[in-house]
């Protein structure tokens, strides 16, 4: 386990509460902490019932307003975890104030869980409240402000950056306090909604004007790449639960089945491969070093990246529920893009958001558009899930060849 700068075991052991300091940018050895797993654990809780109230309302008629309540529900899941992730980046200490703190954010991840089931319902019958989801939301911000105060009364030299953090997340809070009395999940929420999230991610920005905090790009890297693989995980639980309950029934679809379940596990192992073709610390440690602004975009693009991934799984649990005991005939081709449409727009967000700050040529670039359009073209095609994990396949031969021509992550460092 990694230490702490100027800390030493036994005095670490015998102070309950220490200075929230920052840490080193370039310590060795850094990984995520215990403390951190548990609470990405408690995360994919949230994740795992926002995606479920989309694999509802796919296959219950109500896709409009359930794919717009599930980004919104998955933008406060996504940002609250990208706020304590870099927060620790910074200033994890791992004191009782940091344990007892991150806990307080962890009541509100499942506060906020229970929320988006509440909401789930509400939709089906034309209205959803976002009271529950909101609330869960405002505690982990209050755990996450009160952990800013801390360092602001520990760390001097970043203590106008930590009250900037501190006061802009206070002044959101009311805007989505106010939110608070929305009750339906339509189209005149959005403006509101829209307008509280250019808030959200403008009080970084501000805040890191007056001085930028030690995050520590090899600790950023490994905590994004852990979560893309949670999410992944919950596209697996989803789909094999949905594949295995078609299979406990009639048996005259099971060849659907069996595409849906190989071309799921082509989807998902095919985009866990290109994620992680490309080493991510060596493009944020660059960026930290010459102040270019990369790790906004690498950050805040992650959205995509996650919500993508989790819609992944909601389509394909949709999807083999369809294919089992098929009905309306229109939910063939809702079911079938609930596939596609996120496999296509999570290559697109990945090239841009990762992969193309290793390599922005038309080298990589085209494959990845390409294989995007491939896999909306199969929409309407029998099958369209196999495709998609056919076409990840040949992508993935594609991207490994050319990731091994990238020049190695020293080169990079060093550029």
């Amino acid at each position: 386990m990694a230490r702490f700068p100027g800390v030493t075991a036994p005095a670490a052991a015998a102070r309950l509460v220490r200075p929230l300091r920052p840490r080193d940018p370039t310590e060795l050895g850094r990984v995520a902490s215990p403390l951190e797993l548990l609470t990405d654990l408690c995360f994919v809780v949230a994740v795992g019932q926002a995606a479920e109230a989309l694999h509802h309302g796919l296959t219950h008629g109500h896709v409009g307003a359930a794919l717009l309540g599930y980004l919104m529900a998955f933008f406060s899941i996504w940002w609250a975890w990208l706020n304590f992730s870099w927060f620790s980046s910074a200033y994890d200490n791992d004191d009782v104030g940091f344990r007892l703190l991150t806990i307080l954010q962890i009541v509100g991840v499942l506060t906020l869980a229970g929320g988006i089931a509440t909401l789930a319902e509400g939709v089906e019958e034309g209205s959803g409240h976002f009271g529950l989801v909101i609330v869960g939301y405002v505690i982990m911000r209050v755990g996450l402000v009160l952990q800013w105060l801390r360092a602001a009364g520990s760390d001097p030299v970043h203590r106008r950056t930590c009250l900037r953090y501190a006061l802009g997340i206070v002044v959101v809070q009311v805007g989505w306090v106010g939110f608070f009395f929305a009750t339906r999940v339509d189209a005149q929420v959005v403006p509101l909604f829209a307008a509280l999230v250019v808030c959200e991610l403008l009080v970084p920005a501000w805040a890191e004007r007056a001085g930028r905090t030690t995050w520590h790009p090899h600790h950023i890297a490994e905590r994004y790449g852990l979560f893309f693989m949670i999410v992944l995980g919950e596209t697996i639980l989803a789909s094999t639960l949905a594949v295995q309950e078609g299979f406990t029934g009639p048996g005259e679809h099971r060849l659907e089945l069996a595409s849906v379940t190989l071309g799921g596990v082509l989807v998902v192992f095919g985009l866990w491969w290109l994620y992680f073709s490309r080493e991510a610390a060596g493009v944020l440690e660059r960026a930290q070093r010459d102040g270019t602004g990369v790790e906004y975009l690498f950050g805040f693009g992650h959205y995509v990246i996650f919500a993508a991934a989790a819609a992944v799984g909601a389509g394909l649990a949709a999807r083999a529920e369809y294919v089992a005991e098929p009905g309306d005939g229109h939910l063939d081709l809702v079911t079938s893009a609930a596939v596609t449409v996120p496999v296509a727009v999570l290559l697109l967000a990945m090239w841009a958001v990762h992969l193309r700050l290793h390599d922005g040529s038309r080298r990589t670039a085209l494959p990845f558009f390409g294989a995007a359009v491939v896999v909306l073209l199969g929409t309407p095609l029998p099958f369209s899930e196999l495709l998609a994990g056919a076409v990840l396949a040949v992508l993935v031969v594609l991207e490994t060849r050319l990731a091994g021509e990238e020049p190695p992550l020293e080169a990079l460092v060093a550029d």
